[in-house]
C-alpha cells in the first residue's frame, strides 16, 4: 500500500478518480441509447403519450441528481474527508448496479424501479464527481495539475459519448447488460479505492447547512424538472410552457433559489460558499463551463436524432440497429476529445490556462457553424471531420477551464467548489434537454404538419385520417426519432395500412418515407439549435478571458538568498470573508509544495500589500 507521499501515489489517485468519473459520466448516457431496448424488455411501448413521463425521468433523473447533490456532497468531503466520500460512492454506485440488473416487474412498475434505482445510483455517482477533481488538486502539484485535471475531465466528458457506443452494442444482447458492464469495474474500483486512497488534503471543520441544502435541493430540482416537461404537449399547444404546474416549478422553483442565496449569506458555515464567487476567475470560469455543458449536451441529442431517425435509415440501416450505429459513427468526436484533453491540461501547465480554455470554445463554434451548413442527406467524411474537430475544442475546453476553478480557491474550499463545478456542468447537460428540444419543437411546428399530411395524402392516406396524425404534438415525432422508430405505422393503425394499396403500405413503413418526411422541418430546427450553441460558445469564450487581478503576491526566496515578489496561488485557510483578499502577501518559502496551507509552509507570515501590489 502506496503513502500518500509516495512518488507514485498521486499516479494512483489519478487512475482511480479517472476510472470512477468515467464509470459515472457513462452511465448519464448508456441509458440513453439503450432506452428502445430497455423499454421493450420491460414492455412498455414509449411512444403512448401515458408513457412519456416514464421517457422523460429514465434521461433526467439521474443528471439530476448529480446536478443537485454534488455540492453538498463536495462539502462534506471538506468537512469529513473527499476520499471517505468517495470511497462511499463508489461502493453505492455498484451495489445499485447489482440491483438495476435485476429489475423483476415489466410495465409502469418495471420503469418504477429502473428510475428509483437510478436516482440512489446518481447518488454515488455524485459522491464521485464531488469529489474526484479535489483528490487530484490536492495529490498533484501545480506544474502537473493541468495535465491530471486533464486526463480525469476529459475521460469524464468523454464517458458520455464511450456510453452511447456501449449501450449500442450492449443492447443489442441483452437490456440489462448496460448495467451488468459497471458491476466487475465497480467491485475493482471500490476495493481499489479502499486500499490505495488516502485524505491529504485540508479538512475545514464546519456544521451541516441543513437550510441551504433543503432549499438548494427544492428549488434546483423544479426549475429543472418543469424545464423538462415543457416540452411536453398541453392543453392544445405544442409545448406545456402555460401548464400550471410547468409554471409553479418555474416561478415556485426560482423564488426557492433566491431564498437559498438568502440563507447562505446568513448561516456560519453556508454549503455554497458564495463568497467563492467574489473571485473573477471562479465565477466566470463556472459561466463558461454552464454554456459549454448545455452546448455539448445540446449537440449530443441533436446527433442522436440526427442519425438514429433521419441518416442511418436513408443509408439502409434497420431501426433496429440504428442506436449501436449511430454510436460508432459518433466516434470521431470521442477520438476528438480524447486527443485535445491530457495535451491541453498539459500545455496549460506551461502557458496558462486561459488561451485554451477560451480557443477551445472557439473552436467548438466554428464546429457548429460547419454542422449548421450540411444538408440533411450529409457526406459522412464532411460529417466526421466537423465532430471530430468539435470533440477537439470540447478537450481544449475542459481540462485548462477546470484548472482554472480549482486553482482559484484555497485549499480548504477544493471540495465545495469541486462540487460547484460539476454542479454547473450537470446542471447544463439537463438544461440542455428543455432548451434544445424546446428550439426543435418550436422550428417543427411551423412546418411538419402540412409536410406531414401532404406526404401521406400522396400515399393514398385519406384526408381526414392524415389531418389527424398531422394533429400529432410535434414532440412525439421527435422522440420517434430519437429513439430510433418509425411511428408512421402506429400513427396510422393496421386499418388504414390494409385498406391502401400494398406498394403504398410498404413504402409509408419502410426506412425511407419517415426520415425524408421530417428531414426537411428538422433541419429548420436544427438551424435554431445550432445558431444558439454558436452563440453560447462564443460568449462562454469571453468569460474565459474574463480574469481577477492578481489576488495574491508571493515572497519567494531564490537559491542566492534574494527574495522576489511573484504572482503565486496560495492554498491558505482563508474564511468566506477573507476569501481571496486582495490585500494579502505571503511569504512562500521556495519549493513549498502549493497545495499545503501556510502553516504548512513553514510558518509564514502574511502582511498587507502596498497600493502599488
Amino acid at each position: 500500500m502506496l503513502t500518500s507521499d509516495h512518488p507514485r501515489y498521486k499516479w494512483v489517485a489519478l487512475s482511480n478518480t479517472t476510472l470512477g468519473t468515467l464509470l459515472a459520466t457513462i452511465n448519464s448516457s448508456i441509458v440513453l441509447i439503450s432506452l428502445p431496448a430497455i423499454f421493450k424488455g420491460i414492455d412498455i411501448n414509449p411512444l403512448e403519450p401515458n408513457n412519456v413521463s416514464y421517457l422523460l425521468w429514465m434521461l433526467i433523473g439521474y443528471m439530476l441528481v448529480t446536478a443537485v447533490l454534488v455540492v453538498t456532497l463536495g462539502r462534506l468531503g471538506d468537512m469529513y474527508g473527499r476520499v471517505r466520500i468517495y470511497n462511499a460512492g463508489f461502493a453505492i454506485f455498484t451495489v445499485t448496479s447489482i440491483i438495476l440488473s435485476l429489475d423483476p416487474f415489466g410495465g409502469g412498475g418495471g420503469a418504477l424501479w429502473l428510475i428509483g434505482w437510478r436516482v440512489v445510483q446518481a447518488i454515488g455517482g455524485a459522491m464521485l464527481m464531488a469529489n474526484s477533481a479535489a483528490i487530484i488538486t490536492d495529490a498533484f502539484p501545480a506544474k502537473q495539475r493541468g495535465m491530471a485535471l486533464g486526463v480525469n475531465i476529459v475521460s469524464a466528458l468523454a464517458g458520455s459519448f464511450i456510453g452511447l457506443v456501449a449501450g449500442g452494442v450492449l443492447a443489442e444482447w441483452d437490456w440489462r447488460s448496460v448495467f451488468w458492464v459497471n458491476i466487475p469495474l465497480g467491485v475493482l474500483g471500490t476495493v481499489w479505492a479502499y486500499r490505495s486512497l488516502h485524505d491529504t488534503g485540508v479538512r475545514r471543520k464546519a456544521k451541516i447547512d441543513w437550510w441551504g441544502n433543503a432549499t438548494f435541493a427544492i428549488g434546483l430540482t423544479a426549475v429543472l424538472a418543469a424545464i423538462t416537461y415543457g416540452i411536453q404537449p398541453y392543453g392544445g399547444h405544442t409545448m406545456g410552457w402555460t401548464n400550471p404546474w410547468v409554471l409553479t416549478g418555474l416561478i415556485g422553483g426560482a423564488i426557492v433559489l433566491v431564498a437559498f442565496g438568502l440563507i447562505e449569506t446568513r448561516v456560519a458555515e453556508p454549503m455554497f460558499p458564495l463568497g467563492l464567487f467574489k473571485n473573477l476567475s471562479f465565477l466566470s470560469g463556472n459561466l463558461a463551463n454552464l454554456l459549454a455543458s448545455i452546448a455539448r449536451g445540446g449537440l449530443q441529442f441533436m446527433l442522436i436524432i440526427w442519425l438514429q431517425g433521419i441518416w442511418l435509415p436513408q443509408h439502409g440501416y434497420d431501426y433496429e440497429s440504428t442506436p449501436l450505429w449511430a454510436g460508432i459513427y459518433l466516434v470521431p468526436l470521442t477520438i476528438g476529445f480524447l486527443a485535445a484533453g491530457p495535451l491541453a491540461g498539459t500545455l496549460s501547465d506551461r502557458f496558462g490556462p486561459r488561451p485554451f480554455a477560451t480557443g477551445g470554445l472557439l473552436v467548438m463554434a466554428v464546429s457548429f457553424g460547419g454542422l449548421l451548413l450540411l444538408p440533411s442527406n450529409f457526406n459522412y467524411v464532411v460529417f466526421a471531420l466537423l465532430i471530430f474537430i468539435n470533440g477537439l475544442g470540447g478537450g481544449l475546453f475542459a481540462a485548462p477551464n477546470t484548472s482554472l476553478v480549482m486553482s482559484s480557491v484555497p485549499a480548504n474550499m477544493r471540495g465545495a467548489a469541486s462540487g460547484m463545478r460539476a454542479t454547473f456542468q450537470n446542471a447544463g447537460q439537463v438544461l440542455s434537454i428543455g432548451v434544445f428540444f424546446s428550439l426543435m419543437v418550436a422550428g417543427l411546428a411551423s412546418s411538419l404538419p402540412s409536410t406531414l399530411s401532404s406526404g401521406l395524402t400522396a400515399q393514398g392516406v385519406p384526408a381526414d385520417t392524415a389531418a389527424q396524425v398531422a394533429a400529432t404534438p410535434p414532440v412525439g415525432t421527435l422522440f420517434a426519432a430519437f429513439l430510433g422508430y418509425n411511428p408512421i405505422g402506429e400513427l396510422l393503425g393496421q386499418q388504414t395500412l390494409d385498406s391502401l394499396p400494398p406498394s403504398n403500405a410498404d413504402r409509408l413503413t419502410g426506412l425511407d418515407f419517415f426520415p425524408q418526411l421530417i428531414s426537411g422541418p428538422f433541419h429548420d430546427g436544427l438551424v435554431i439549435v445550432f445558431w444558439l450553441a454558436i452563440a453560447m460558445s462564443v460568449v462562454g469564450a469571453l468569460a474565459s478571458l474574463l480574469r481577477s487581478k492578481p489576488a495574491v503576491v508571493a515572497a519567494v526566496e531564490t537559491p542566492e538568498g534574494a527574495f522576489v515578489a511573484h504572482e503565486a496561488e496560495v492554498q491558505a485557510e482563508f474564511t468566506d470573508a477573507e476569501l481571496l483578499n486582495p490585500a494579502t502577501v505571503v511569504a512562500e518559502p521556495l519549493g513549498a509544495d502549493p497545495t499545503a496551507s501556510n502553516s504548512a509552509a513553514g510558518g509564514v507570515s502574511t502582511t498587507p500589500a502596498s497600493p502599488a501590489g
